[in-house]
């Protein structure tokens, strides 16, 4: 969603992170860039104008923190309020409510309601341990009823049976009845999917007031498609003046939205973005983090995200195995077809590699699509072989070679290439567990220092490089070299 408008505040800032100093001309200059960039995409001028000021008041009202270069403090201060835009503090669903607690999920027609009703239970249900209960009150669009019937089947997650024979023609009736079907059923989230419109009218205003007083909802969230850009904003507003929103899903942001709505929500409405959806599948639903928002626009990555991926699929002992098995060597192909599973249960290689500071850049300068066969091609090599084969790959002569390149589609060149590259990252692997394992980049604060998360994407190709020849004052920190040597690791894969 942000990719165009992190591509061109990148470009700005790149040009004042230098070690040369600020003055009030060129901040000017740099700030009247960063202001078309966001009008480009579609945030709100008045937003636009207020951020702009902002930015300028503190940049030049402050001094320069310590560490930080004259540029670099211009890229805190646009992050700090980039962070502030965007929400400040990430802010949680309120579930504190004596259960069942009611959410009453509204929008218009095409923002995805009903997915999304599917995609927030399944969360709730899998990430929170909470019990919650479906209820259809959409009546006005065909196949609404079935549509959320067929997602409850799918996450696992109980669906009040609507009846779709044309009996049931009051959402109101309806979600009354499935809240107190869910009191009794011992749910303890219940989640009512609306009818929309293409447009804020009056009828769907009415109704939607009727369904508030009849069920008392604890929580009225917005589904918004950040698709519709600033059209978004303007229907948060018609919503909120209505009925008192308590907060946004944002939907459809992994497409080609210019990130305009997602700027300008907070700002307009007051209320906080608590989701957003990016896919179609059912867990494709994140909580959203105004700082991890932030990073990845000013490409710096989103190495929390990222953890809390693995973290989802490796668990402690796996990554103690793991790491014995490093240590002493004993890291095999069979260990290594067993991480690439594990690698593609946490997303794509472009999705991984937008998490890493400076992974934009790289993806910028390589094939992903080419990275992507090349990762296909590697698990059909690896499939080709046999468990022994797997376990001591040095007995991989030339008919055995031959052998794999005729199972997996491939050449024996092709072969040879990918045993070295094993072996290469076998043994940077082993080095990364001996400084200490990719484990620790989680230990990395969320208050770190700007100026070394924002140099992360720039790194020397050797650690410890001078300042001469890196272009940066004093030498690389540990979490610098730390970081570094966990892209080196990553690079094998793409």
């Amino acid at each position: 969603m942000f990719e165009a408008l992190s591509e061109k505040l990148d470009a700005v800032l790149r040009r004042v992170r230098g070690p040369g100093k600020l003055t009030e001309k060129n901040i000017e200059q740099a700030l009247r860039e960063v202001r078309l960039a966001l009008l480009e995409a579609d945030v709100n001028f008045r937003v636009v104008r207020d951020f702009v000021e902002r930015v300028k008041t503190k940049v030049l009202g402050q001094e320069v923190t310590a560490g930080l270069s004259p540029g670099q403090q211009l890229v805190k201060v646009v992050n700090d309020e980039l962070i502030e835009l965007l929400g400040g503090q990430h802010a949680e669903l309120n579930l504190s409510a004596v259960p069942p607690v009611v959410i009453l999920l509204v929008g218009l027609n095409g923002s995805g309601k009903t997915t999304t009703a599917g995609k927030l239970a399944r969360y709730l249900k899998a990430e929170q341990a909470r019990r919650p209960y479906l209820v259809p009150a959409d009546t006005f669009r065909p196949a609404a009823i079935d549509q959320l019937r067929i997602i409850g089947e799918e996450v696992g997650v109980p669906v009040y049976p609507t009846p779709n024979d044309g009996s049931a023609t009051d959402p109101v009736r309806i979600a009354a009845a499935g809240v107190d079907a869910a009191r009794r059923d011992g749910a303890d989230v219940v989640i009512i999917d609306t009818a929309g419109r293409q447009q804020v009218d009056t009828d769907l205003m009415q109704q939607l007031g009727r369904l508030k007083a009849a069920v008392t909802p604890h929580q009225i969230l917005l589904v918004a498609d950040a698709m519709t850009g600033q059209e978004a904003v303007n229907v948060a507003q018609g919503f909120h003046t209505e009925l008192a929103l308590d907060g946004v899903i944002l939907t459809k942001v992994e497409g080609d939205a210019r990130g305009g709505a997602a700027l300008s929500l907070r700002s307009v409405t007051g209320k906080p973005i608590l989701f957003i959806g990016i896919g179609e599948k059912l867990d494709a639903l994140e909580a959203f983090y105004p700082d991890r928002a932030a990073s990845r626009i000013l490409g710096m990555g989103d190495v929390l995200s990222l953890i809390e991926k693995a973290e989802k699929v490796y668990d402690q002992d796996q990554a103690e195995v793991l790491e014995k098995k490093l240590r002493k060597n004993q890291f095999t192909l069979a260990d290594f077809a067993e991480q690439m599973r594990m690698l593609k249960k946490m997303g794509s290689i472009s999705d991984l590699m937008s998490l890493l500071p400076g992974g934009k850049k790289a993806m910028q300068n390589t094939d992903m699509d080419q990275a992507e066969q090349e990762f296909r091609r590697v698990e059909a090599i690896i499939s080709s072989m046999t468990k022994q084969e797997r376990r001591r790959p040095e007995v991989l002569n030339g008919s055995r070679r031959r052998r794999i390149a005729n199972g997996s589609g491939t050449r024996v060149a092709e072969v040879n290439r990918f045993l070295k590259q094993y072996a290469e990252a076998k043994k940077m692997m082993r080095k990364l567990s001996q400084f200490g394992g990719m484990g620790q980049l989680g230990d990395v604060p969320a208050g770190a220092d700007l100026a070394q998360l924002g140099q992360l994407g720039q790194l020397p190709k050797k650690a410890g490089k001078s300042a001469k020849n890196s272009g940066r004052p004093g030498k690389m920190s540990k979490l610098a070299k730390k970081a570094h040597k966990a892209r080196k690791s990553l690079s094998f894969w793409g």
